[in-house]
């Protein structure tokens, strides 16, 4: 069967399949575009599923924040390339627009077909990892930090008692700060009181193990275990690191100070870390 050049051209630029391809699918579809389209759609399904179980630890991070709402999703694929490619940049444009636009709180068929699409004209795996959704209440305000190479993204969430202090510059910067501050020490929890008992158990074991040949009293080793834990719980809970800023202060004293400064008193409501092939 003739095929003409104008048909393969035009269904490669349609399915981003190779002129070889295209060429076979319009033969074994005799002609008909659609058919061929679709032929060559099952194929590249069937290579995604091939690839369903390849890595993918590459990928970008995405914020869209508007109008006291954000979403936030993490988008995955197999290579640097693919993470960095235009096409993959513009579906992961039109995934954050459409969830935001819909007020998706969790990853919809929608979204998810979406990414597959692409996957199947790209043949690489790739997918949505997370989706973080949030509208801030009255006495609320939100900032965001999307890192250089799209691989972190933060969002700080702020509350007041006064909230007409989040119209102020030194409020807002105080808030971007805290995102910057995130994304560079990426700490694991929020405060020590948001730790989860079992690992407070687990420190304090390996301390105490690390202490137990020390030729000292007792009570003088159990001060040293707290020390040791309170240095460790200041180095991985935000509100006890020291300000990113100003490190003579920790987080929660400068958002004291900041506050105060205001007129108001400041409090953090969200702290939101997506790293890359986190969790």
């Amino acid at each position: 069967m003739d095929i003409k050049a104008g048909d393969v051209k035009a269904l490669r630029e349609k399915t981003g399949a190779g002129m070889m391809e295209c060429k076979k699918a319009l033969m074994e579809a005799g002609g008909d575009a659609a058919a061929a389209e679709k032929i060559l759609k099952e194929k590249g399904l069937a290579a995604v599923e091939k690839r369903a179980d390849r890595d993918t630890s590459e990928g970008v991070v995405m914020i869209k924040c508007e109008n006291g709402r954000v979403l936030m999703v993490e988008l995955t694929c197999e290579t640097d390339f693919v993470a960095k490619n235009a096409d993959f940049l513009a579906v992961g444009t039109d995934i954050l627009n459409t969830g935001f636009e819909k007020g998706c709180t969790e990853v919809t068929q929608e979204l998810k077909d979406k990414m597959l699409d692409l996957a199947t004209r790209v043949r690489e795996n790739m997918g949505i990892g997370r989706l973080f959704a949030y509208t801030a209440a009255k006495d609320e305000y939100i900032s965001k930090y999307v890192h250089s190479d799209k691989k972190t993204g933060v969002v700080i969430v702020l509350k007041a008692d006064k909230p007409e202090v989040f119209g102020s510059k030194e409020i807002q910067d105080f808030a971007y700060d805290c995102c910057l501050h995130v994304a560079a020490f990426t700490p694991m929890y929020v405060d020590k009181n948001s730790v989860d008992k079992s690992y407070i158990d687990e420190q304090t074991e390996i301390f105490t193990k690390q202490v137990a040949e020390l030729d000292k009293p007792e009570n003088v080793k159990n001060g040293i275990v707290q020390g040791k834990l309170k240095k460790h719980l200041s180095d991985i809970c935000f509100m006890e690191q020291p300000f990113v800023k100003d490190d003579k202060v920790s987080v929660a004293k400068k958002m004291e100070e900041v506050g105060k400064n205001a007129g108001a008193k400041i409090s953090l409501s969200k702290m939101v870390l997506f790293q890359l092939g986190g969790k």
